[in-house]
């Protein structure tokens, strides 16, 4: 009874790890995506040192999970001691890496304000200037999003523009294209620059990029209380094998 104890107990133990391997390689994939990736999203994440380390903390969690689901793998079917000892400590201390991050998270939250990105986008945007990395990002984000701004147009009435230019107070960003990229045909720059409405994007980026992510958040949330989860129960196995092995 005893060794089907034990036998269950390390399948279980090797399914476990498996999710693991699984979930390091999503992370992995994500993370190596996000740092290569060509269309735009690269800028976004360079612009911001927070987005940018979360980008290489996420490249770095990946490959470590992957690298622990293997070892786990390995040291559950092999029944190696060593193995599920050295698991169990650096799983360990990922999960605690990764309840403290959630923790920083949740404490930090009102960095991601829309006050606190109005206050950013007045302070440092410069218009159509794209060798500044912050102005550029912006404005890739208004394109792709077909936005204006952190709560419309108004945003934009402090950002001084230039003396002979048609832009007054909306930039050429927020005019509507025909497509949604920097190579995308305006439908008229000219009548949006001079304030027509019909031919500009007047809706905040704030609530657009909000509403487009709010189901991913929820999603993200899920998957990180499922790892944390399997992590847990990874441990719990490791533990128990650990000593039934003889």
């Amino acid at each position: 009874m005893e060794g089907d104890c034990l036998s269950c107990m390390k399948y279980l133990m090797f399914l476990f790890n498996f999710f693991i391997f699984l979930g390091g390689a999503c992370l992995l994939g994500v993370g190596i995506w996000v740092i290569v990736d060509p269309t735009g999203f690269r800028e976004i994440v360079a612009a911001n040192p927070l987005l940018f380390t979360g980008a290489y903390i996420m490249l770095a969690m990946g490959a470590m999970l992957f690298l622990l689901g293997f070892l786990g793998c390995c040291g559950a079917i092999r029944e190696n001691k060593c193995l599920l000892l050295f698991f169990f400590m650096f799983i360990l201390l990922i999960f605690l890496a990764e309840l403290s991050a959630a923790i920083l998270a949740f404490i930090f939250r009102e960095n991601l304000t829309r006050e606190f990105f109005t206050k950013e986008l007045k302070k440092h945007y410069l218009r159509n200037n794209d060798t500044d990395v912050f102005s550029s990002t912006w404005n890739s984000v208004m394109i792709t999003f077909a936005c204006c701004g952190v709560n419309g147009p108004e945003d934009f009435e402090a950002v001084p523009h230039l003396p002979y230019s048609v832009e007054k107070v909306m930039p050429e960003a927020c005019c509507q294209r025909e497509l949604q990229s920097r190579e995308g045909m305006f439908v008229n720059k000219e009548a949006c620059l001079t304030g027509i409405e019909a031919y500009q994007n007047r809706q905040g980026c704030y609530t657009v990029i909000l509403n487009s992510f709010e189901t991913y958040v929820y999603l993200a949330g899920a998957l990180a209380i499922g790892v944390l989860a399997i992590e847990l129960f990874a441990m719990i196995f490791a533990m128990c094998l650990f000593r039934g092995i003889q």
